[in-house]
C-alpha cells in the first residue's frame, strides 16, 4: 500500500522505565508517572523525548514501536473478549488505526523496512521501519490469557525516527515513501568458461 492514507493516532506512550522486567507472574513494576500522552516529541535518530529507549545506542533502530489498533481488535475476536485490550498495556509507543503497520517491517534478515511519514498536523515526521515487534509472554498477564499467541505476526514494528517533530492524538496521515523490500535470494554461481 502506497500513497497518503488517513489514519487515527489512538494512543501515544512514553515510558521512562521498563515496567515489564522479571517474571510475568510477579506483575509489572509501577510507572513513576502516567505513560499516556496527548502529544510526543520525536527526536530524529534518538526516539521519543522522555522514553527509556531515547538516545540509547543499542536501541537506535528500535527506539519507537508502532502498532495497529486493529491488532487489538483481532486479539479481542480471537480470544472472545468483551472489549479490545487496553492499548497502553502493550507498551507500544504509537498505536494507530487505519493502516496495516506490520506490512512495513523488513522482509527477511537482509531486507530493508519501509520509510514512512506520519503527520498529525504539526508537520511530517519520517520513520524507517526495521524488524517486527514480537510480543512477549507479558501479554498473557497484562492483556488476557492467550494474547501472546494472538499477537504473533501483529505486534507492530520497531522503527527509527529520521526527523524531529511532534505527533498528536487524533486524525493523521501516513504516507509510505519507500516500501519494505526482501533480501535478495542467493544466486547460484555459474563457473566461468
Amino acid at each position: 500500500m502506497t500513497g497518503e492514507v488517513r489514519v487515527e493516532i489512538t494512543t501515544l506512550l512514553v515510558s521512562p522505565v521498563h515496567a515489564y522486567e522479571g517474571r510475568p507472574g510477579d506483575g509489572p513494576a509501577p510507572d513513576p508517572e502516567p505513560v499516556s500522552r496527548e502529544l510526543v516529541r520525536v527526536r530524529g535518530g534518538l526516539g521519543l523525548a522522555g522514553d527509556r529507549y531515547c538516545g540509547r545506542a543499542a536501541h537506535r533502530r528500535a527506539a519507537v514501536t508502532v502498532m495497529a489498533a486493529e491488532s487489538l481488535d483481532a486479539v479481542r475476536d480471537d480470544l472472545g473478549l468483551d472489549a479490545a485490550p487496553d492499548a497502553v498495556d502493550t507498551r507500544r509507543n504509537i498505536i494507530l488505526r487505519g493502516f496495516p503497520i506490520d506490512s512495513l517491517a523488513a522482509l527477511g534478515r537482509g531486507g530493508a523496512g519501509a520509510v514512512f511519514v506520519l503527520d498529525s498536523g504539526d508537520g511530517p515526521v519520517r520513520f524507517r521501519a526495521h524488524r517486527p515487534a514480537a510480543p512477549c509472554r507479558w501479554m498473557d498477564v497484562v492483556l488476557a490469557p492467550g494474547a501472546f499467541r494472538a499477537l504473533r505476526g501483529r505486534g507492530g514494528v520497531r522503527c527509527e525516527p529520521l526527523d524531529d517533530g511532534v505527533l498528536r492524538l487524533g486524525p493523521a496521515t501516513l504516507t509510505v515513501l519507500e516500501p519494505a523490500v526482501a533480501d535478495e535470494p542467493l544466486r547460484a554461481r555459474t563457473p566461468a568458461p
